[in-house]
């Protein structure tokens, strides 16, 4: 529809290459002079930016070796060993090698030395035979190499081993002293050196080596025949390296990363042809992958192997954690909780700008033209122009999108990814999963996560997208005009004062192109919308309006995120890794360079923080997910559990705040999640025990399908509600039926409600239920999870949909009050709780109201109950609001639909009746269509679509 305003993005750089001419490029951004400097004169270790140079640290000679640190060595140990000719015994020697504050052992025999000594002289004649300027220095530093070959005989230290290794040492430790020889390649490969060996953040040295791979071995639906692993593979040779959670092997000759394994509960290293199928091999497992290396000797196969094994016995990731889970509890973890968009914005903003490595985002849907900071007044806290600057600076932008059926969903992925990469070859992204090749035709990405630089993430339920961004006044309106206070006591915006009437569009002052300067509108183009009155369309036209603001109000959104620092958001960046690197290797047009290999930051500098989100404190934090096979190469079902476990173990309260309710489990029929069934359970036992127990859940009015409620919904609507419905309280499996045994008292235990607001638009009451998004459940002041996941089987059977969330129990303890009492509350989740039921009962705006005590009878049946009641009488004497308790069936609902309404017959009176809504909550309606079959005749395309698409 037609609307004033039209704002539209500034011109983009000329410099960025269209993505149809690079996608098969390289990264224009190098290496920068001042990052070389930085590499050379670096003394703690490398920066972590060499992960993602490692062919322009190659091209540059950068040396592996820390410029100006010292590399010493200790020969202390001597293994005895037979050779192949079973009749000489040979010695194995360890050499203990120290290089700043890296350390590691390296074992070789005495044939090893010689062979060194032997190629460290070629090349030193081979200098000589040049005589080139540019090799006048290393000629200079070699006249101090001794020529004679290291021999062990015909002197005293053939009787005493301990001179043996005395004189090895002496004489290692003597070339080593020397820059040439220490940099050679020969001694590189001598001391198990590589270009990621002294790379802080990846943790200690590690193991490394030359090896031949296997190729094959993936176990990912599609990638493998039957047998075709087995039978057609071809060896490689590689450089071999083992971190502390992950091993991958890169291609030595061009320094490019070409595999990343993860450690998981999978991960086994078997030795032997019965697991390799050939001599001298070693079977390394993980989910993903069963891959084969070869070595050179038996001894070697057993030397990786034990290595391998020592290296990586103490990781998190090798065990199942708490909740079936892959991370376990992180503690003392700074964390922060956002409720609504605003502020989550803003701080993620900041943190984006902060970013010195890598940027790492999954989401839903995203919106490179959304605002992160608002009223904009120029582009530049515009998420693409964040993103374009950051990749400027060198930064690596990594983006894994869900790819959308299309026929289905209108959230137009290619639109993103081709606006983002378009941008720079710094930002990639990824979409996932082409549907027909992995069969994959019902399930999302449904994750809503950043990562910044591995130190600092943002997860819950909020999607870099248009429509997500509001703050607690919920505005309906936003034309851009002075605002005026309305009758009601609320901040509206009436399209009169100070500006063109709406009746006057033609006359309405439209901004320049690109300039925003004296902007005040907080939603421009699509971003206003209102997606029950209209899907978004024409997402390429971001800065169209969508719906005309000046006659339809727009639909607030309610949503939670965190913010998690340290450790828990290394395990969220360790997720997207996993992610990324799975995508990569299931889609061919993501195998070539441009798409890198990510790796894992160690655990053991998490701790290390560049910076912080500010307002954060310290909890328990442990980070959830929903994962599959299809999704992420795993299986995992850790949020579904920690859900139950938590309404299990709740001691006086729940509150539920989610965008669906559908559980209750009916043997395997239609629906499998438990968390219906767990409130049920705790209700009865409260009940039985006689002890006072509430459960609070809040959730959308309506489903967020485009449809006309007042003709019904449509289908998509009604299927919905059909499955919420008997979630609450219809048929023998529904929340109300099966608390048969407290009877009337239910409501002394369990309320439902959902959101709504009202307010003036062009001179007209109107009003609209507020968008319940979140994904949240709090209990007993002391816990809370928040994440991306609903309450139904798609998000947490973890066999669906991928999802995510983050599980915070507070470990200080504050004075509060509960039933009465005295009571030792978590700080976070008493913030938490207070700060969203202060919105809902209208407590911010009121004194009176106290929201203290959550479960007294004072709170629960007056602060609470009795002001959803009576909002809900006045919304629908006003305005006839729907849905309704008044309407049973869809002849009430036409009947009803065709009453006059108060807020048009007498607008004053109905002001009148406004001033008396108390908060936003208002009862949700239980006997709405309640003599209508909601489900989707069979005859439709939702009533062919299968059950699980609406469960």
């Amino acid at each position: 529809m037609a609307s004033p305003g039209v704002i539209e993005p500034a011109a983009q750089s000329s410099t960025a290459q269209p993505l149809s001419r690079r996608r098969f490029s390289h990264d224009i951004h190098g290496i920068s002079p001042d990052e070389i400097d930085s590499l050379m004169s670096s003394s703690d270790g490398r920066p972590f930016l060499v992960v993602h140079h490692l062919s322009e640290v190659k091209d540059e000679g950068i040396p592996f070796l820390i410029p100006g640190i010292p590399i010493t060595c200790r020969v202390d140990n001597t293994e005895k060993y037979t050779t192949r000719s079973k009749v000489h015994v040979g010695t194995l020697y360890t050499v203990q090698l120290t290089h700043g504050h890296f350390h590691w052992s390296v074992k070789r025999k005495y044939k090893h030395f010689q062979e060194l000594h032997r190629d460290l002289y070629k090349h030193k004649m081979m200098l000589h035979l040049l005589p080139l300027g540019r090799f006048l220095k290393d000629r200079q530093q070699l006249r101090a190499m001794s020529e004679e070959m290291p021999s062990l005989q015909g002197t005293e230290r053939t009787r005493r081993t301990s001179s043996k290794m005395k004189y090895l040492e002496e004489y290692l430790n003597g070339l080593l002293e020397n820059s040439f020889c220490r940099s050679d390649h020969s001694m590189l490969e001598f001391l198990s050196v590589g270009a990621l060996s002294f790379v802080t953040d990846l943790g200690p040295k590690g193991l490394e080596g030359p090896i031949f791979k296997r190729s094959g071995g993936h176990r990912i639906q599609g990638l493998n025949c039957i047998g075709h692993h087995q039978l057609c593979f071809r060896w490689s040779r590689r450089w071999l390296v083992v971190k502390d959670s992950f091993l991958m092997y890169m291609n030595r000759d061009n320094g490019s990363i070409d595999f990343v394994l993860l450690l998981d509960p999978e991960f086994k290293v078997k030795v032997g042809r019965s697991y390799t199928d050939t001599k001298y091999g070693v079977c390394i497992e993980n989910f993903t992958r069963s891959l084969i290396i070869r070595c050179s000797s038996y001894r070697q196969t057993h030397w990786w192997s034990h290595e391998i094994n020592r290296l990586t016995e103490s990781s998190d990731f090798l065990k199942v954690q708490r909740f079936e889970g892959f991370a376990p509890p992180r503690e003392n973890t700074l964390t922060k909780w956002y409720v609504n968009g605003s502020g989550y914005f803003a701080d993620l903003a900041d943190a984006l700008e902060q970013a010195k490595e890598e940027i790492f985002i999954t989401d839903w849907w995203l919106s490179p033209e959304v605002f992160l900071k608002r009223p904009a007044t120029d582009n530049y806290w515009r998420l693409d122009e964040i993103l374009k600057r950051k990749a400027e600076q060198g930064v690596k932008v990594c983006v894994l999108l869900y790819k959308e059926m299309e026929m289905a969903l209108g959230i137009n992925s290619e639109h993103s990814k081709r606006t983002l990469m378009d941008m720079h070859p710094n930002i990639k992204v990824m979409r996932h999963p082409d549907h027909v090749a992995s069969v994959i035709f019902m399930w999302a990405h449904h994750e809503k996560t950043v990562a910044i630089d591995q130190t600092v993430a943002f997860v819950g339920g909020i999607d870099l997208a248009f429509g997500r961004w509001d703050d607690s006044l919920y505005r309906l309106t936003d034309l851009g005009l002075s605002q005026t206070d309305n009758p009601t006591g609320d901040a509206v915006d009436d399209g009169m004062s100070g500006g063109p009437k709406p009746t006057e569009p033609e006359k309405q002052v439209k901004q320049h192109l690109d300039d925003l300067t004296g902007n005040t509108k907080l939603w421009l183009g699509k971003d206003y919308s209102n997606f029950i009155r209209r899907d978004w369309v024409q997402l390429d036209k971001p800065f169209e309006d969508n719906i005309d603001r000046t006659q339809v109000p727009r639909m607030p959104w309610r949503d939670l995120s965190a913010a998690v620092h340290g450790k828990a958001a290394r395990d969220v960046a360790r997720h997207f890794i996993q992610r990324w690197n799975f995508t990569k290797i299931f889609k061919n047009k993501y195998k070539d360079g441009f798409y890198p290999y990510l790796l894992p930051k160690s655990h053991c500098t998490a701790d290390s923080l560049s910076f912080t989100v500010p307002g954060s404190s310290k909890a328990k934090v442990q980070v959830l997910r929903s994962a599959d096979r299809w999704s992420t190469g795993t299986n995992e079902n850790s949020i579904l559990n920690a859900y139950i476990h938590t309404i299990e173990n709740s001691e006086h309260y729940i509150y539920i705040e989610n965008q669906f309710f559908i559980s209750c489990a009916d043997d395997g029929k239609t629906i499998y999640n438990g968390i219906g069934d767990a409130i049920v359970n705790r209700i009865l036992r409260a009940h039985r025990e006689q002890k006072k127990y509430r459960v609070f859940v809040v959730v959308p009015l309506l489903p967020g399908f485009e449809g006309d409620i007042s003709l019904g919904g449509g289908n998509a609507i009604q299927a919905i509600l059909h499955f919420t419905y008997r979630t609450m309280c219809r048929g023998e499996h529904s929340i109300l039926s099966r608390l048969a045994e407290v009877e009337d008292l239910w409501t002394e235990y369990i309320t439902l409600c959902g959101l709504r607001k009202h307010s003036l638009l062009s001179q007209s009451l109107v009003t609209e239920l507020i968008y319940v998004h979140s994904k949240t459940l709090i209990a007993d002041d002391r816990c809370y999870i928040i994440g991306s996941a609903n309450i139904n089987d798609r998000s947490m059977l973890g066999n669906r949909d991928s999802e995510m969330a983050v599980f915070v129990e507070d470990e200080d303890r504050v004075l509060s009050l509960m039933g009465g009492q005295e009571y030792q509350a978590g700080p976070l989740t008493l913030a938490l709780r207070k700060e969203c039921f202060s919105v809902l009962v209208g407590a911010s705006s009121d004194p009176s109201v106290n929201v203290d005590d959550p479960i007294s009878d004072e709170f629960f049946f007056l602060g609470w109950n009795a002001s959803a009641k009576q909002n809900v009488n006045i919304y629908e004497k006003v305005f006839k609001c729907l849905p309704t308790n008044s309407v049973h069936n869809m002849r009430q609902l036409k009947e009803y639909a065709s009453e006059e309404r108060l807020c048009d017959t007498d607008p004053e009176q109905a002001k009148k009746e406004l001033k008396a809504v108390r908060g936003l909550l208002v009862h949700f309606p239980l006997k709405f269509l309640c003599e209508e079959n909601l489900l989707p005749p069979r005859s439709t395309k939702e009533g062919m679509a299968p059950v699980g698409l609406w469960t």
